[in-house]
């Protein structure tokens, strides 16, 4: 039990509470909630994902949430402006691919599973209204987020002062034990422990999870900042990715996306004062990706990368297209999806980011003629695909 509340956590709320509740062998409910905003995890999530999962390996009913009513409003955690509104079927299509990345990290079929749409289609006026009055205007704007945007001049909109209290509605409906998650989420959290007390319910329990730093080395990992390394990720992507982390970064990243302890930390830590960091990036590298696609796939990619960028070779495996005749080099980047718009296109023309058969282009007017042995068109340092002859 020490273990469980201590690796990868960096505050428990109501910690005695919980724990007697641990020793009694009570079966508990611990929450996670996702709003669908993106269709990748990363490994940010995973983080909590595998505090989730203990849990779960000690027979703990594992309830997830899938926002897909709260993503309309968009979570305001982290945020310093307005998060852009997605659509009901962006939304939807997002969260079909939640499953298969959940698990990989927890037993999917033994989780209970519920869409806060569920029971918030079926509010009407009134029980916004009674909600709402259960919270306060200076209890939500103690929040971070809120009070820095309201110091700087940048506007905050009504909808996302109600978003904490619909997220503490879900712990209400779902009778959570204990809710799980990120630092950037204590706020909402803490939310639900006071609806339940003001509505007679048991409070939960909150458990906070430190924060990956992405790979910019600045700020959290996050699909909208692409400091990203996303668990559908390729194993390729994946090791290219992490390849490219800050040195200062590593010992992070070995304690918690693999569970370093202290000890074994400052032990990297020496490690980087005696060795090249790119070896022990390496050997990160291969850890975190044989967790996730197996030591193979992991020992592959790291031959990939070796090959490409040590050794300045194209990888085994690329995509292949077959295409016939002469394009322009921004239209054939976006015929072949290595660019999704004829700007983004021109923009990695420009950024001398685009080569074919190894000749860097630097002029998106450059004409393109399908050879009959074909050609490689290398964008950036990860992508590839070969163009054969139809």
């Amino acid at each position: 039990m020490d273990i469980l509340l201590s690796t990868n956590i960096v505050e428990v709320i109501e910690k005695e509470s919980l724990e007697n509740k641990l020793k009694s062998g009570q079966k508990l409910r611990i929450k996670l909630g996702f709003d669908p905003t993106s269709p990748d995890l990363h490994l940010g999530h995973y983080i909590v994902l595998k505090k989730l999962r203990d849990f779960q390996d000690l027979g703990h009913q594992i309830v997830l949430i899938i926002g897909d009513f709260t993503a309309l409003i968009g979570d305001p955690s982290g945020r310093n402006k307005l998060r852009p509104s997605l659509s009901p079927k962006e939304i939807k299509k997002n969260a079909q691919t939640y499953f298969d990345q959940l698990g990989q990290v927890i037993n999917i079929k033994k989780a209970e599973i519920n869409y806060n749409r569920t029971w918030f289609s079926r509010f009407k006026m009134a029980d916004f209204l009674k909600l709402l009055s259960s919270f306060t205007v200076q209890r939500i704007l103690e929040r971070d987020d809120f009070t820095n945007r309201l110091k700087g001049g940048t506007e905050i909109y009504t909808h996302e002062l109600i978003y904490p209290m619909i997220q503490a509605y879900d712990s209400i409906v779902t009778k959570a034990d204990v809710e799980i998650g990120g630092t950037d989420q204590k706020f909402n959290m803490l939310a639900g422990r006071d609806l339940a007390r003001r509505q007679g319910q048991k409070e939960q329990e909150v458990i906070t999870c430190p924060l990956l730093i992405g790979l910019d080395g600045q700020k959290k990992m996050s699909k909208s900042l692409n400091n990203y390394v996303g668990l559908l990720d390729q194993p390729d992507q994946k090791f290219g990715k992490i390849m490219s982390l800050p040195d200062e970064l590593i010992p992070h990243y070995f304690e918690l996306v693999l569970g370093f302890s202290l000890t074994e930390k400052e032990g990297i830590i020496k490690r980087l004062k005696k060795e090249n960091p790119k070896d022990i990036k390496m050997e990160l590298a291969l850890k975190i990706i044989t967790i996730f696609d197996g030591s193979k796939k992991a020992v592959s990619a790291q031959k990939n990368f070796v090959n490409t960028f040590q050794r300045g070779l194209v990888p085994e495996k690329i995509p292949e297209i077959q295409l016939r005749g002469t394009y322009k080099i921004d239209d054939l980047l976006l015929k072949t999806g290595l660019a999704n718009s004829k700007s983004q296109a021109r923009q990695l023309i420009t950024q001398k980011g685009v080569k074919v058969d190894n000749q860097t282009i630097d002029s998106w007017s450059t004409d393109i003629t399908i050879p009959s042995k074909g050609i490689i068109i290398k964008v950036g340092k990860l992508k590839f695909i070969k163009v054969s002859l139809v």
